[in-house]
C-alpha cells in the first residue's frame, strides 16, 4: 500500500562500491497539513536470511564466529562477532539461500527450515529485511567443514555449544549480535530444546 503521505522527490546515487548508498529526497505531508522537505541516505545491501541450527536432544546449537570490520571500528577490540549463520539471498528466495548459507557457512546440509519472522534490523538507513530461520540438526546431515566460501574471503569458524551456555553469552556481551539474540530469545520463548 503506497503512503500518500510521501512524494519522493529525487534519488541521488551517492556510491556503488560495494553496495549501494543512495541520498533520497522527499516530501513529507504532516498532519497538520503543511509539507516538509526532507533528504536521508539508504544503504541497499540487499536483503537476507539468517538460520539457528539447534540439536533438540543434545541441547546445542550452532552458530558462527568471523571478524566484522563496522564492530572493530565502532569498539569491539577484536572485531570477532558471534553469530547466527547468515547471508545474502543473492536472487534466491530466502529459504533456498538461507540452505545455500547453511551449508557454505556451516558444513550442515539441511532441507527442514522453518520460516519465524522477518525484519528490518537497522530501518534508519539500511534498507535489508532479514527473514529469521530455525532448523534442527544432526550429525548425519555434516557434509563439510563449512567455514565460508575463500573467494568472498569468507573467514568463518563453527561454534557447536549447549544453547544455556549460548543465552548466558547475551548476558555476559560475548554475543551482541542483533539476529543472534533474536533467534537464541525466539528458542527460548517457543522452548524449542525442551
Amino acid at each position: 500500500m503506497k503512503n500518500e503521505n510521501i512524494k519522493i522527490i529525487d534519488t541521488e546515487l551517492l556510491s556503488d562500491n560495494w553496495y549501494t548508498l543512495n541520498k533520497v529526497t522527499f516530501e513529507y505531508h504532516k498532519k497538520d497539513g503543511s509539507v516538509e522537505t526532507q533528504s536521508r541516505e539508504t544503504y541497499d545491501r540487499g536483503n537476507g536470511a539468517t538460520i539457528l541450527l539447534y540439536h533438540k536432544q543434545a541441547k546445542t546449537v550452532v552458530l558462527t564466529r568471523q571478524f566484522r570490520l563496522p564492530t572493530y571500528v565502532n569498539g569491539n577490540e577484536n572485531g570477532m562477532l558471534i553469530e547466527t549463520c547468515a547471508g545474502l539471498l543473492d536472487q534466491d528466495n530466502a529459504e533456498t539461500a538461507i540452505k545455500r548459507e547453511t551449508e557454505e557457512e556451516t558444513g550442515y546440509k539441511i532441507t527442514d527450515v522453518k520460516k519465524v519472522f522477518e525484519a528490518y534490523m537497522s530501518p534508519g538507513s539500511v534498507t535489508e529485511i532479514l527473514y529469521f530461520f530455525v532448523a534442527e540438526y544432526s550429525k548425519e546431515m555434516k557434509v563439510g567443514d563449512g567455514g565460508g566460501h575463500h573467494e568472498e574471503q569468507e573467514n568463518i569458524e563453527v561454534l557447536e555449544m549447549s544453547f544455556d551456555d549460548a543465552v548466558s553469552m547475551i548476558a555476559t556481551g560475548e554475543i551482541k549480535d542483533g539476529k543472534t539474540i533474536m533467534l537464541l530469545q525466539y528458542a527460548q520463548l517457543h522452548h524449542l530444546l525442551d
